[in-house]
């Protein structure tokens, strides 16, 4: 298998990848949805951090120093994408936001690796829908000492249209300038699940393979 079709098995696993009916922030009723809370053991959170690791080699090679992941959600993942990355071969660097500014000792607004204006960043988060908690993070950066971003790795795009009829992770690139990566497509997810037997279940049934393709066709965007 490809590490893509790995990490879908991984997330079925986790029951981090679920299907029925979910109320999204949107307001959108949406058949299936991704849950990366449930990375909630070492060994689960060590082995999404080599997926995360394995996108960043693909599209970025060595064209990077380091690993940025917005606090809360991205801390985890940028610290173990590096430990990753490490193992592979490529030592680099990572770096997280403070949420609430420390008032004494290092008052710095980020943890880790040192920051310059030519530092070369790459962010990792879960999803992007906004993209408001990826500019918050621009913002932190630029004072900082603004390094580049130079690309955003995330776990799942679920090619949905965003404000537009346009592709809601494109409309985030548009705004920002920057490229975003994903791991897997929710493409790649029903290709690869529809009929597919793990452990001793299917996963993704016709009936249910019905209902994600119907709200992908009023809400769906390549």
């Amino acid at each position: 298998m490809t590490y893509q079709e790995e990490f879908i098995e991984f997330l079925v696993r986790c029951n981090a990848l679920k299907f029925g009916e979910f109320e999204l922030k949107s307001g959108r009723i949406a058949p299936y949805f991704i849950n990366t809370g449930m990375f909630d053991t070492g060994s689960k959170i060590k082995t999404l951090g080599t997926y995360y690791a394995r996108a960043i080699q693909q599209h970025f090679g060595d064209t990077f120093d380091g690993i940025y992941g917005p606090a809360y959600k991205g801390i985890p993942l940028c610290i173990t994408a590096a430990a990753a990355l490490s193992d592979m071969g490529l030592d680099k660097g990572y770096v997280f936001n403070r949420k609430e500014a420390k008032t004494y000792a290092d008052k710095s607004a980020v943890v880790g690796m040192p920051l310059t204006a030519a530092t070369r960043l790459v962010l990792v988060d879960d999803v992007i829908t906004s993209g408001k908690a990826i500019r918050e993070s621009l913002e932190v950066l630029k004072a900082c000492d603004n390094p580049t971003v130079t690309g955003i790795v995330i776990s799942v795009n679920r090619q949905e249209k965003g404000k537009t009829d346009e592709n809601a992770l494109k409309e985030v690139e548009k705004i920002l300038g920057i490229p975003i990566f994903s791991i897997v497509t929710i493409s790649d997810i029903t290709a690869f699940l529809h009929n597919r037997v793990i452990d001793g279940r299917v996963i993704l049934a016709d009936a249910m393979l019905e209902k994600i393709n119907a709200y992908r066709k009023e809400y769906g965007s390549d």
